[in-house]
């Protein structure tokens, strides 16, 4: 299957939120939640997309003429470009009913596993869903990163307990999640954790930890203060909290205070391979997308996943090869006009 193909077929089985579009921008899907769309007015995760948009790059050919290494390696494990697929749940309820949660992690985690990647699996209420996610991970040889949501300290032993089980290569925590509004009032209960809890979490981790849902330099500092290995700039894609600033305004001030202590992913709007060498050049490590990689598995499955992977490494490598960077090492600011 191609690109378009896989759009095509998926917006014959998404829905009625989602449409598949050609380009994943917010706009169709605006204020639908549930659904894809953003909190509020809707606007973040129009935001998200535009601000990647808005820069440009430097073309700069002069240089040694040989081949591209998109090649990235987080916490041990070797990836073909610097580029996960980012937990999302409730599927049902925001994409349609083709597959549940269970199943589409299933799908996801070993169709980027063998794609040459690796996926974050979401979390939910329902226990099965961090089962199965766990059973999946298991079965891909660990190539996953699991992410649990800020429940109480007990839900969150017992989910860790599960996870560790199938031997990830790091464990995450989408902070932000405390935001949720289908969280909200329900047992067990979830919310914002303290330095302190977060500290306790990180190590009863027992691996790298990482944190999503970091937007301030003040909040990427006390992800590094509570022990976390790796930090996501994240504003889970416009959906816990109105009129935030977008992932790319705020990345390079975060880039700035806590690179090279810690890990920095980035995600929100996201869509191409261009999309990360920006990212990149802004200061981050490596990139997580997530709605576009729903699309691809409810159009096409694991070869949809391919797909998207060849596409997005191919633009990345593109880019590179223009703009005189032959290894990610070598992207910088300096290859964003403006900076």
């Amino acid at each position: 299957m191609t690109y378009q193909e896989v759009l095509a077929n998926a917006r014959t089985c998404m829905g009625p939120y989602c449409k598949a579009c050609p380009t994943c921008n917010g706009l169709a899907c605006k204020n639908t939640v549930p659904g894809p769309g953003a909190k509020g007015i809707g606007t973040g995760f129009i935001r998200n997309y535009q601000k990647w948009q808005e820069l440009c790059v430097n073309m700069d050919t002069i240089c040694e003429n040989k081949p591209v290494d998109t090649s990235f390696e987080l916490f041990g494990r070797k990836v073909v470009l610097p580029v996960f697929a980012a937990p999302v749940g409730a599927m049902t309820l925001h994409y349609g009913d083709k597959y549940n949660d269970l199943q589409y992690n299933d799908i996801l985690v070993a169709a980027c596993a063998q794609a040459g990647i690796a996926a974050f699996t979401g979390d939910g209420t329902n226990p099965a869903v961090m089962e199965a996610a766990a059973e999946a991970l298991k079965k891909s040889g660990g190539c996953g990163i699991p992410t649990i949501k800020p429940w109480n300290l007990s839900t969150i032993q017992e989910k860790l307990a599960l996870v560790k089980a199938a031997d990830p290569f790091a464990i995450a925590m989408d902070i932000d999640a405390a935001g949720l509004p289908f969280l909200k009032n329900l047992q067990p209960p979830a919310g914002s954790k303290t330095v302190e809890e977060l500290r306790q979490i990180a190590e009863l981790a027992g691996r790298p930890f990482i944190l999503k849902g970091i937007m301030t330099v003040s909040g990427a500092k006390k992800a590094l203060d509570a022990g976390a290995s790796g930090i996501v700039v994240s504003n889970h894609g416009g959906r816990v909290l109105d009129q935030c600033p977008s992932t790319a305004e705020v990345l390079p001030a975060i880039a700035d205070a806590v690179g090279g202590k810690m890990t920095i992913l980035v995600d929100g709007g996201i869509r191409t391979g261009m999309d990360v060498f920006k990212a990149l050049a802004l200061g981050a490590d490596a990139v997580l997308i997530a709605r576009p990689f729903v699309t691809m598995v409810y159009g096409g499955g694991t070869e949809g996943v391919q797909v998207y992977v060849d596409k997005l490494k191919a633009e990345l490598a593109d880019t590179m090869a223009m703009c005189g960077a032959h290894s990610l090492a070598d992207i910088n600011r300096s290859m964003i006009y403006g900076y």
